[in-house]
């Protein structure tokens, strides 16, 4: 699954994508990698709840000011993650750094007077059914992770290996931290956003992919709790939740790639069509004809009356025309076999660039 996962990994770095595509897929994984981090400690906003608070279309009760707070401090601090990559800060996992992260995750938040933020924990906790380590081990622990996670043991020569090494690496940070519970409060969160950092500072992982375990453990969040639970009553063999956690990367950066391909089958579509309307002449009804073909959503179909109101650009070019123009201009696309048109409903013939793809044997 590792090996699956760093071939795509690859194919996904080496991909260039429209501007406004690489940063549609960020602000996706973005916002899904907040709202999973959170939900899993039980934060109730959705995706799209989240995208209107960012963009500023949606305004949350009083009531759920805190669960507004929690996503917007993660997304903060993904986002901090991103810049120093961008900038390619030099990162290394510290003990100041977790710290930072835990300040981060309860900035302005209303917390108990025993839970500092961003300080260790000076009070027993039970965590999952079992004790988290004594308070006063808190910071000698983690400072052992620390060294630990960048010692020379999660580094190898061999690529593959490394690339292994890379995703185990960041698994086992987030389980001891999970462990140690060094905080009176955030350790989940802290946890995930230590993994994400590893993942998306190790130069094998792009960005999008980078969020795809903090989705999966909310997608699968009573395994991840049982996962969890079960390797905290074992002695801390870890391996079985290495595997569940692999699972959950490999299919999440096939999700990835499909919505990536979805894209390239797109701009191949868009080349097709100026392609096919090169060589007509150039007058008004072309024109028109290619803004309404490039205008029709991919995979959607659309009922005739409601085309020119797609776009405000659509509703202006037929505007200035007749009201049968519009049943011509779709009968002429129909002909020259760009667009479908069935019981009333038109799509575009996107279909087609499927025909260009690489021919392999049906052995079903």
């Amino acid at each position: 699954m590792l090996g699956e996962a760093r071939s795509k990994c690859e194919h996904l770095v080496g991909i260039p994508l429209k501007p406004e595509f690489a940063q549609k897929l960020y602000n996706i994984t973005l916002i899904k990698g907040a709202v999973a981090t959170t939900a899993i400690e039980g934060n109730t906003l959705t995706e799209e709840q989240v995208q209107g608070i960012i963009e500023g279309t949606f305004s949350i009760p009083d009531s759920r000011r805190h669960q507004e707070q929690e996503v917007l401090n993660v997304v903060g601090a993904l986002n901090d993650i991103q810049e120093m990559i961008v900038s390619g800060k030099d990162i290394v996992i510290s003990e100041d750094l977790i710290l930072e992260f835990n300040r981060q995750i309860l900035r302005n938040l209303e917390l108990d007077s025993e839970i500092p933020s961003g300080k260790y924990r000076y009070h027993s906790v039970v965590v999952g059914g079992y004790m988290g380590d004594p308070a006063e081990d808190c910071r000698f622990l983690t400072n052992k992770l620390v060294e630990w996670l960048n010692s020379d043991i999660f580094k190898n020569e061999n690529p593959e290996i490394n690339f292994a090494l890379t995703i185990a690496k960041a698994i086992f940070a987030h389980l001891y931290l999970a462990w140690i519970h060094p905080f009176g409060d955030g350790n989940g969160r802290t946890a995930r956003l230590v993994e994400f950092l590893i993942l998306a500072s190790s130069g094998f992982v792009p960005l999008p992919a980078a969020h795809l375990l903090s989705n999966y453990y909310n997608l699968t969040r009573d395994r991840y709790y049982r996962e969890l639970s079960k390797v905290s009553k074992n002695g801390g063999k870890a391996v079985e939740f290495i595997v569940y956690a692999a699972e959950g990367f490999a299919d999440g950066i096939r999700e990835v790639i499909k919505l990536i391909r979805e894209q390239q089958l797109e701009i191949a579509w868009v080349n097709y069509v100026y392609e096919r309307f090169e060589s007509r002449p150039n007058t008004n009804a072309n024109d028109r004809m290619l803004r309404l073909i490039l205008e029709l959503p991919i995979g959607d179909r659309v009922a005739k009356k409601d085309i020119t109101g797609l776009t405000p650009q659509l509703a202006q070019l037929y505007s200035k025309v007749g009201p049968r123009t519009l049943a011509r201009d779709l009968n002429q696309l129909s002909n020259i076999g760009l667009l479908s048109i069935e019981s009333g409903k038109c799509s575009a013939r996107s279909d087609i660039m499927l025909a260009f793809l690489p021919i392999v044997a049906n052995k079903r």
